[in-house]
């Protein structure tokens, strides 16, 4: 079924904003910060048998079973979440340590992402990132594998920290999409893999919420009245160093 908690990481706008809007941001595939998520390229599709031609070259056939990854590439908005809460490298990532990190009740959130979001799949799907090397790349013709999965869910061995689980929606609808503060119609037509998708979902899936620890206090005060406005239940924990060890503690805040 599934982890039965996930953590989002993000800065403290990002973070302020999915609490206040009690919603989930999901990003165009590519416009991921891998240029190699799922991308065509994990996949070889160049050792065409010749059963497989039927009239046609190779080099047709080739192209004609890559292009439906292509498409898929632009047609998938994730959402990537976490197994853990404490990563010092993803805690780095976000304002070096000012930002937060936001768990959620998994089994509360299905519920929300079980309907109906894109046009081409019911409901919100979820997949485990599994890391690899290039090299492995599965052969198109040849192998038993679940192309699509392996294109969703395959990254560098290099993001192997994220411990990543992903959620993901293909083609969603209009009703949930909506243009980020820097775009807007006066700057020219808006590219649609540009924008991003927020479906909603309940206070109640909101578990827990994590501090930085550089946070400002004046945005921590700000993170933790709008948290327990949103969830009266949300536990709330800030992060600090451990004395003894290269790893992050997380303080329950009474």
């Amino acid at each position: 079924m599934g982890e039965a908690k996930l953590y989002k990481y993000l800065d403290f706008n990002g973070g302020l904003m999915m609490l206040q809007n009690s919603d989930i941001q999901f990003t165009n595939a590519t416009q991921l910060n891998d240029p190699f998520d799922c991308h065509p390229s994990l996949i070889d599709f160049s050792n065409v048998p010749k059963e497989a031609c039927r009239g046609w070259t190779p080099e047709i056939i080739e192209e004609l079973k890559r292009d439906p990854f292509r498409r898929i590439r632009e047609e998938a908005w994730i959402c990537s979440l976490s197994k853990v809460y404490d990563s010092i490298l993803m805690w780095s990532y976000y304002s070096k340590h000012k930002g937060i990190c936001i768990g959620l009740d998994m089994e509360r959130s299905r519920k929300y992402l079980s309907r109906m979001l894109g046009g081409t799949m019911i409901g919100c799907a979820e997949v485990e990132v599994q890391y690899k090397d290039i090299v492995e790349k599965p052969d198109y013709f040849r192998d038993a594998k679940d192309f699509f999965r392996y294109q969703i869910s395959t990254k560098a061995k290099a993001w192997e920290h994220e411990q990543e689980v992903r959620l993901f929606i293909l083609d969603p609808f209009p009703t949930y999409m909506a243009l980020l503060p820097w775009q807007n119609d006066d700057k020219g037509p808006i590219d649609w893999k540009e924008v991003r998708a927020f479906p909603k979902i309940g206070g109640e899936c909101f578990e827990s919420v994590y501090l930085g620890v550089n946070m400002d206090t004046d945005e921590k005060s700000k993170i933790i009245s709008v948290a327990r406005k949103l969830n009266p239940d949300i536990k709330i924990y800030q992060m600090g160093i451990d004395s003894n060890a290269f790893r992050l503690n997380a303080e329950l805040i009474k």
